[in-house]
């Protein structure tokens, strides 16, 4: 369908538009990214082993910070001051969540995530904390499992959310356990990183196809979550993943800056009943136009599946009637 490459050739378009203007790298690094963990000594030791909070905010993005640290004498060859680095789109999406509040309790029953609270606290109720989750994690431990990190792979250990612990996995071995291929994936990208014939393109490849893998492994295990949001939201977040699938198959390169304009076009604050875009006074044309877009991604995925679903039906029928027919001539 014609729908989809002029789609994403519009908000990929849109987001990569304007990228001169930015003279200082460290003025679009994440929220609190200077204030964040920068090496593993800089977490809790016990028995030899880095225990990690991902639980609150500063330490899950102390993971990123450290993943970048660490790449980023294999991307020194593309651009200097690690600039070309396409993990930056992990770590300013999970910044942009926070900024917006979408790190906070939905359903409102705790004070976690919220300035008159708890504000470094990132809730388990979270729709987008319990995917980023994944997306923080899953890369982290593969990057210590493939090497990188310097470190045995035994010697990290996440902990858990202070409810739905099952949902989760905390070490390299039960990551691996529960997600083989996911993990596989993300070592596929570390082991190809090192090569000193790597190429960019292929990079792309790697990383997007790890990072999709990620989200198909566990956006089902998180559908209750919708509930706690406006409709509005729900519906962004289930176009979002849309969204990511699309902007994976261009191969969408999240470099710093090309990360940071893309940030500008998301939505500012979670969405409320009342928000109808393009008319949404408080958000820039260009943040109105991107959720237009989305809407219309969400929309026409909707008619394919139930085209999909009515063939289907069709195909189902006509089958059922041709077996009561030969089974009427027997």
């Amino acid at each position: 369908m014609a729908f989809f490459p002029s789609w994403v050739c519009v908000l990929v378009g849109s987001f990569s538009a304007s990228l001169a203007g930015i003279s200082n790298l460290s003025d679009i690094e994440p929220p609190l990214w200077k204030e964040s963990p920068g090496q593993l000594s800089d977490y809790r030791v016990e028995n030899s082993m880095y225990i990690i909070n991902p639980w609150v905010y500063l330490e899950r993005m102390g993971m990123y910070k450290i993943i970048l640290n660490q790449t980023a004498r294999y991307f020194a060859k593309f651009a200097p001051e690690n600039e070309q680095n396409i993990l930056w789109g992990l770590p300013l999406q999970y910044g942009w969540q926070y900024r917006t509040g979408r790190l906070a309790d939905p359903t409102r029953r705790t004070n976690c995530g919220y300035e008159s609270g708890d504000h470094m606290c990132i809730s388990v109720d979270s729709w987008w904390a319990d995917l980023n989750y994944f997306l923080s994690s899953l890369p982290f431990l593969a990057a210590v499992d493939s090497g990188i990190m310097g470190i045995s792979s035994d010697q990290v250990r996440l902990l858990p959310p202070p409810k739905n612990e099952r949902k989760f996995c905390y070490d390299v071995s039960s990551c691996r356990s529960s997600f083989p291929e996911t993990m596989n994936k993300w070592n596929t990208f570390y082991q190809y990183l090192q090569s000193p014939f790597s190429k960019f393109h292929d990079l792309l490849k790697y990383l997007w196809a790890a990072h999709t893998s990620t989200l198909a492994d566990n956006i089902k295990s998180f559908e209750d979550r919708y509930d706690y949001y406006s409709k509005a939201e729900a519906h962004f977040e289930r176009n979002w993943v849309l969204a990511v699938d699309h902007l994976a198959a261009v191969l969408f390169p999240t470099t710093l800056i090309r990360s940071y304009k893309f940030q500008k076009g998301m939505p500012p604050r979670i969405l409320l009943n009342t928000d109808v875009a393009p008319f949404i006074s408080d958000f820039t044309a260009f943040q109105n136009v991107v959720l237009v877009l989305l809407n219309m991604l969400g929309n026409v995925d909707k008619s394919i599946g139930y085209l999909c679903t009515e063939k289907s039906n069709v195909y189902r029928g006509r089958s059922e009637s041709s077996s009561r027919s030969y089974g009427n001539n027997s």
